[in-house]
């Protein structure tokens, strides 16, 4: 994963349940542009396949999201464009990745959505925006924090609108 000290906290919300992860998800989606790289921190359960699907709805998908655990990548073809939703939880070390073609699918066309990215090593240096999902008592907390100016415009848009704009 990317050098903490490149990395900038920018925005923080919590989420009491799955329907809020979800509005945020859609609420987000309204940010993102091609070529962003997000990734998506958290135990198993925090909610990233849940935040996914929220915003892959927003961006035109229907049917269910489920998380590319066995498979590593699912791409979507969107209104939007393309979106590759990536799980590297099951990937032992980072240069599997590479007979995927994995640094093909970062290429500027698309947006890729990236669980588990501290499995990704050097293939992600550098990401536009990272989610961090932690548990709370009751609900989660989500913590953006960006590495581009990319990122950075989507952390003000958050700042200035309030969870269900």
């Amino acid at each position: 994963m990317a050098d903490d000290k490149n990395i900038s906290e920018g925005y923080c919300v919590e989420l009491i349940d799955e329907s809020e992860m979800v509005e945020f998800g859609h609420r987000l989606s309204r940010h993102l542009t091609f070529g962003m790289i997000v990734t998506l921190n958290g135990d198993l359960g925090a909610g990233k396949t849940t935040l996914s699907r929220g915003l892959l709805q927003a961006l035109g998908h229907e049917g269910p999201v489920k998380s590319p655990t066995y498979t590593l990548v699912e791409p979507y073809d969107l209104p939007f464009g393309r979106v590759n939703h990536f799980d590297l939880y099951r990937v032992n070390d980072p240069q599997e990745l590479e007979y995927i073609g994995f640094s093909d699918y970062l290429d500027s066309s698309a947006l890729s959505l990236i669980e588990w990215p501290e499995r990704g090593g050097e293939y992600l240096h550098t990401v536009d925006l990272a989610l961090d999902i932690e548990h709370l008592k009751e609900g989660r907390k989500v913590v953006l924090s960006y590495q581009t100016v990319k990122g950075e415009i989507v952390v003000n848009h958050l700042r200035g609108a309030s969870l269900y704009v």
